[in-house]
């Protein structure tokens, strides 16, 4: 039995052992943290996590991706184009993964469509649709809308398929030099484009906003610190249009141009809040959404963007905003690994894995989740939904 002599005895070697365990504790805990004071941008954890893991090389169906960049136009309209990558070797790609069309969206205008078309969309027929530009450096001229009309049914001639808008339209274009007055993106100068893009039965490809953390302080806070800090130049905080004051202005365009199909480019440039999107496609009809470059920001919300393709499966389109070649945006580096991490985010329920080939997540840490769509479904997004866009035949 027991005694309290005996039990007090045992406690006395019980406190002195726990007082040699903190101790060495206490130590372990010390170099613990000196070996975990890493720069965040060293932090490469790996998963632990034991979960199925599907490669999908070739898309189950067709594909039409509607949103690439195969070549840049210079800025100052004076005609130069530079290539990106050979037709041949994009098409190598393509063949690869079920990849039967795409749309290069940054054609240019004047002699920058035309060497576009001819060397992508005349030269690989039924394989490349080739976009027209606005011309913003004109913008401020007198007689401008009349001018751009004029381009754009030139470009419809020769053979432009669509107009793509970038977010220079809202975030960069001023009226009277770098420091004038940023031009609205329902400024009325562009109303006559919009209409003649209806009337030509030419699709606007619409990119007018980015990811809401672009808009807030590049602090603590923001989840996407490291990439603004990386690329401070990509922050719209500040002197700038808020996100909500952008797309407001460009559903004011939607509703004033019912006729004009547009295209909205990032999930409607606003797929951290699907409901939002989906309100505004339930209030457009002349509406559409393709999903390039934000599955990072799909995947890590699967339920509800499962539900999003359910409802929206009519309006949805595939794209993944792919430049060829480069390095500083992996989530956008055209070729085999970025066809099959979307192919696998769409087709497969796999769980936490890459949406970029990147060792460290380029717009968020995070990871995404498959969406497992059902075949129906990924025809439409694949194929059917685009088709109808852009009036292909069967």
């Amino acid at each position: 039995m027991l005694t309290r002599r005996d039990w007090l005895a045992s406690a006395g070697l019980v406190a002195a052992g726990l007082a040699v365990s903190q101790t060495s504790g206490a130590q372990a805990a010390s170099q613990t943290e000196k070996q975990a004071s890493i720069p965040l941008t060293e932090f490469e954890p790996r998963s632990t996590l034991r979960v199925p893991e599907s490669r999908v090389i070739k898309a189950r169906f067709p594909v039409i991706d509607v949103h690439t960049h195969l070549a840049w136009s210079a800025p100052d309209g004076s005609g130069a184009v530079t290539p990106l990558a050979r037709p041949e070797y994009v098409l190598e790609v393509m063949d690869r993964h079920n990849v039967r069309a795409m749309v290069h969206l940054t054609g240019g205008f004047g002699e920058q469509l035309r060497q576009n078309i001819s060397q992508w969309q005349t030269a690989y027929p039924g394989r490349f649709f080739v976009f027209t530009e606005p011309m913003w450096k004109r913008a401020g001229e007198p007689g401008y809308s009349k001018l751009q009309v004029m381009e754009l049914e030139r470009a419809h001639h020769f053979g432009a398929r669509g107009l793509k808008v970038l977010k220079t339209l809202g975030l960069f274009l001023r009226d009277g030099g770098p420091k004038g007055r940023l031009v609205r993106v329902d400024d009325p100068r562009f109303d006559p484009l919009w209409e003649a893009c209806g009337a030509l039965k030419m699709p606007v490809a619409i990119h007018v906003s980015d990811p809401v953390a672009f808009f807030q302080p590049i602090d603590r806070y923001n989840e996407r610190y490291e990439e603004l800090h990386n690329h401070p130049d990509w922050s719209f905080h500040g002197d700038f249009p808020s996100n909500a004051e952008l797309l407001e202005a460009r559903n004011r365009v939607f509703a004033r141009h019912p006729k004009t199909q547009f295209l909205t480019l990032h999930v409607g440039n606003f797929a951290e809040d699907l409901a939002h999107v989906g309100a505004s496609l339930d209030r457009f009809p002349n509406m559409t959404v393709e999903i390039g470059a934000r599955i990072g920001e799909l995947g890590r919300q699967p339920r509800a963007a499962r539900k999003f393709f359910d409802k929206y499966q009519d309006r949805i389109m595939f794209g993944t905003d792919a430049v060829p070649f480069g390095k500083e945006t992996p989530q956008q580096i055209f070729g085999d690994e970025l066809y099959e991490i979307y192919f696998r985010f769409l087709e497969t329920e796999d769980e936490y894995f890459d949406y970029a080939p990147a060792k460290i997540p380029p717009q968020g840490r995070w990871r995404i989740y498959g969406l497992g769509l059902p075949d129906n479904i990924l025809k439409k997004v694949y194929w059917e939904n685009a088709a109808r866009l852009l009036s292909l035949k069967a």
